[in-house]
């Protein structure tokens, strides 16, 4: 147990709790009651509690919570001697035991032990403790690694019956929900889930217009032989959208005309990102396919006449002139990736790279480029989350300035205003694409069910904000957005540069004032 304390003086403790997407039999609400018994019966007082809920237990990215608790306890914001957690795999299901060892150890050194309420270990006998700890440590990462492993083997099993398996349909396809006898049920949009296990998802042609650009990009291509970017500039002009209303670019169009899910094929596992650990680009070998899974909204025959076109215009250049190109782009932008080469003009797709030297790593390898993924973004977000906060009590001040009403919904960011609406602000942190292009990307708080969002969208540095969109929930179809520096026109309308006029909206005048 924890050190001897003055008489009188209670324990202070922190809990920490955790629950994945994977129903786990203790809810957050259950986790807490139990560290909370376990607190009384230990003379322990709880002061802060940290949660983690819809989170993965294999990696502490993604878990504000538990960065939190250890920010708090490393920097001495918070003044506590133990942390209360129901079990092991609440902590986490690491892949790596020595992971969450250093996580406590780091606690450690400041003088904070973690405490494992339903797997209470002696200090009696040290050896055997790290013994057991260490245990239930591996048992709670093959968990995972086991779990994992039994849905890849189902996905597979659902692929190779021509269901699919996540992701977006993409343009002119719509993802149609069906029942265990194949009878159609709905179309789902843009976040819809299937909520019944036994039906199942596939895809099928979207509207006429959607499929007439399809097949106008593959005439422009294969008989007109223009490149990706001037088909995208071609559909820009004629003010043609891609997805969501967004702006086609080459790299849109390259995956119209590369992907074999326009021609009714359902390939899975390009990619693979188990256990939240490296994303690979896997081989061919290893892609799992079922051909004439759906209905094609192109003819085979003039699909692999495009495809021909792709590899006949690379064929032309060497090994050598193809890796000068890349390490010429590489030089030209600082850094590379996939979505880089697919947007650079003149350039030959990713595609390429990958079949001509066994995958991007290889080729990047070639000209003695080493890709780092940037950690940056958790201390950005870190301090977005504490702009936030002062975000949320400067539009109360400033409502209560403009003699209005206003609550924050207890636990949450929700306010309501004037007793009318409620009011949810969404900070968006400005991603770096490249040089010249940035995004934004806005989850919507669907959960909160506001009336109104006010998405604060960042600068470059993510210190001040841009500028604001005010959306009315009315208006608003989405879960995810995108926002780039150019925008159509009908998403520009919420856009403003200031919150005076929200601010005007909600001002409340005297009723002398208003005769």
């Amino acid at each position: 147990m924890v050190g001897e304390t003055p008489v009188g003086r209670k324990i202070r403790a922190a809990e920490y709790l955790r629950m994945s997407t994977d129903h786990q039999q203790y809810s957050l609400q259950n986790q807490s009651a139990f560290n909370q018994g376990y607190a009384k019966e230990h003379d322990m007082e709880l002061i802060v509690s940290y949660a983690d809920s819809g989170k993965s237990g294999v990696t502490i990215s993604g878990r504000q919570g538990l960065q939190q608790l250890i920010e708090d306890v490393t920097n001495h914001f918070v003044d506590i001697e133990v942390v209360l957690v129901y079990d092991v795999s609440r902590f986490g299901r690491f892949q790596d035991i020595n992971e969450p060892a250093y996580y406590e150890f780091l606690l450690k050194l400041h003088g904070v032990k973690v405490v494992y309420c339903a797997e209470p270990i002696s200090d009696a006998y040290p050896e055997a403790s790290m013994l057991i700890l260490n245990t239930q440590r591996f048992g709670a990462a093959a968990f995972s690694k086991n779990l994992s492993d039994k849905v890849f083997i189902g996905q597979v099993n659902l692929v190779k019956r021509g269901y699919r398996q996540g992701g977006a349909p993409g343009y002119g396809l719509r993802r149609q929900l069906i029942d265990d006898n194949h009878n159609a049920k709905q179309i789902l949009t843009l976040g819809q889930r299937k909520s019944i296990q036994t039906d199942r998802v596939i895809l099928i042609p979207g509207p006429e217009y959607e499929l007439h650009v399809i097949s106008k990009i593959f005439d422009m291509f294969t008989k007109e032989y223009k490149p990706e970017r001037v088909i995208a500039s071609e559909l820009n002009r004629e003010q043609i959208f891609s997805e969501n209303r967004t702006l086609w670019t080459r790299g849109k169009v390259h995956q119209i005309l590369t992907n074999e899910k326009y021609i009714g094929n359902n390939v899975y596992n390009r990619t693979s990102f188990k256990l939240k650990k490296t994303f690979i680009k896997n081989d061919k070998s290893n892609w799992i396919r079922c051909d004439n899974a759906f209905e094609p909204v192109i003819d085979k025959s003039v699909f692999n006449q495009a495809q021909n076109i792709i590899r006949l215009r690379s064929c032309r250049l060497s090994d050598e002139k193809l890796l000068d190109n890349l390490k010429s782009l590489y030089e030209k932008k600082g850094y590379l990736s996939g979505f880089i080469i697919d947007e650079e003009d003149l350039m030959p797709s990713s595609s390429v790279y990958r079949n001509r030297f066994g995958g991007l790593l290889r080729a990047y390898s070639l000209i003695n480029y080493t890709p780092e993924h940037d950690y940056s973004y958790i201390d950005v977000n870190r301090k977005l989350r504490t702009y936030h906060s002062e975000m949320v009590e400067s539009f109360i001040f400033k409502i209560h300035s403009c003699n209005g009403l206003s609550e924050r919904i207890t636990d949450s960011s929700l306010l309501r205003v004037n007793d009318e609406f409620g009011l949810s602000i969404i900070i968006s942190r400005c991603q770096q694409r490249s040089q010249r292009r940035r995004r934004w990307k806005i989850r919507f708080e669907r959960i909160l069910s506001p009336d109104i969002t006010v998405v604060v969208r960042m600068d470059e540095g993510n210190k001040y904000p841009l500028d604001y969109y005010i959306i009315p929930a009315i208006d608003n179809l989405y879960d995810e957005l995108f926002i780039n520096d150019m925008n159509p026109l009908l998403l520009e309308l919420y856009r403003f540069d200031s919150l005076e006029p929200l601010f005007e909206m909600i001002e409340r005048t005297t009723l002398e004032e208003a005769v």
